[in-house]
């Protein structure tokens, strides 16, 4: 049982979940102090992801052979991402007006005038411009978009310089040979970080409970309760449906995944488990090609949990300040937030910042109603990071089916538990065998 669980990275998250509520409750003062251990965890995770976002999206589109198939794996994702995005934005508002959350708080705008969002209006006013997102899409230089950890940036030098590779061919094969190399070195530093996993969780849990308590969510309860529900609903209907129509069961995925969503449940970041996800849905059966596009494209372009947040918390900073909102209205906020939830994930504080970008569409709803949703963004930013990270999941095996790119067979027999995954760098690419439907 020991070695079992010194070697089980799901049960040690799990017991850095529990100490870390133990401890932020036992020892809360003390517990403040270690926000530094899950801050670390993360930053450490960060470091990496722009390196190997350009080795793995460079390495499939460079190995494709025909860029013809990179093209048509890009336009499959974002038809396939405004779509799931759209579904996520209208489910988010039915189940916001189906329940009326909010109703009845009766907040006055001068109880909140004191409060200081103007830096986060100012941040999210030009965000729903469609021009500047496109424009920013570029980087001033190629360095600084790895420097700011830019992902859209670093993504759109990467597929131009992998397609570069794939038509120099032979003569640039000594440069895909070293990315390559590089990215078996990347993988294996991302492995000792992701050994520190538990010790991240337990600062990451301790912190929060010291700060919030477990009664923190009393007063904004209902709000964090829909928007699981809505969450749930969401991953069980919609992507089960879709997980039905690709030939293979969500809840089998969801199990095979668990070490990650545990990682994130406990950190509130999906970037801590980008190369084992991809790694693990290589395993699965799908083309490495596929897997590195359709992942980091969707971290920014398919946020699924993040599309849910944007209209309930607009719905209910609405019913709460007394704000009634008009069709025209409703239709503003699905056309702005399908814009406005593009590239969230590159941008600090992203929840806030987009809802402002969002609420300064709709002049009806007073983007100082942000401040009510301060309190709980925390526990919510769980709730999207695991709904966002699921759904890109979801995308890479409906993509990877549609485009005939998974063996369904192994994915399967690895869902059932008959081949097993261990997070190992490998020495040479995955063999895939592709299966016709």
């Amino acid at each position: 049982m020991l070695r079992w669980c010194s070697r089980s990275i799901f049960l040690q998250v799990v017991v850095g979940l529990l100490l870390g509520i133990a401890c932020g409750l036992s020892f809360p003062e003390y517990s403040i102090q270690l926000k530094p251990l899950g801050d670390g965890f993360i930053k450490l995770i960060k470091m990496l992801i722009g390196l190997i976002v350009f080795c793995v999206v460079v390495s499939g589109i460079s190995g494709a052979g025909d860029l013809k198939k990179v093209g048509r794996i890009g336009l499959k994702s974002v038809i396939y991402f405004e779509i799931l995005t759209t579904l996520a934005l209208v489910i988010g508002l039915v189940f916001a007006f189906s329940s009326g959350i909010g109703s009845g708080a009766n907040i006055h705008l001068d109880q909140l005038a004191n409060a200081d969002m103007g830096d986060l209006a100012e941040r999210g006013k030009h965000m729903h411009s469609t021009t500047q997102f496109l424009m920013d899409l570029i980087p001033t230089s190629v360095v600084g978009a790895f420097a700011d950890n830019n992902i859209l940036q670093v993504l759109l030098f990467s597929v131009l310089f992998g397609s570069a590779l794939n038509l120099v061919g032979e003569a640039a094969s000594g440069i895909s040979r070293l990315i390559n190399e590089l990215s078996h070195v990347i993988f294996r530093i991302m492995g000792m970080i992701v050994r520190l996993a538990p010790i991240g969780v337990f600062g990451a849990i301790a912190f929060t409970t010291s700060k919030y308590g477990l009664d923190s969510l009393q007063h904004l309860g209902g709000l964090v309760a829909l928007f699981y529900l809505t969450c749930t609903a969401f991953v069980l209907l919609v992507l089960g449906l879709v997980m039905r129509l690709s030939g293979l069961r969500i809840l089998p995925l969801l199990k095979y995944l668990r070490e990650e969503l545990l990682i994130v449940l406990g950190t509130a970041s999906s970037d801590a488990v980008l190369p084992q996800i991809m790694r693990k849905l290589e395993h699965l059966g799908i083309g490495s090609s596929t897997v590195g596009l359709v992942i980091p494209t969707g971290y920014s372009f398919n946020l699924d949990g993040f599309s849910i947040y944007l209209t309930l918390a607009i719905v209910f900073i609405a019913n709460a300040t007394g704000t009634p909102l008009s069709m025209s209205d409703l239709l503003t906020i699905l056309l702005v937030s399908l814009i406005t939830s593009k590239g969230a994930h590159g941008i600090p504080g992203s929840a806030l910042v987009i809802l402002a970008a969002t609420l300064t569409a709709i002049p009806a709803i007073p983007v100082v109603g942000l401040v009510l949703v301060l309190a709980v963004d925390w526990f919510m930013g769980i709730g999207r990071a695991l709904t966002n990270l699921i759904g890109n999941c979801v995308a890479t095996v409906a993509i990877a089916r549609w485009e005939k790119d998974i063996d369904t067979t192994r994915a399967n027999n690895v869902l059932a538990g008959k081949e097993g995954f261990t997070f190992q760098p490998r020495k040479t690419a995955p063999t895939v065998h592709h299966q016709q439907f």
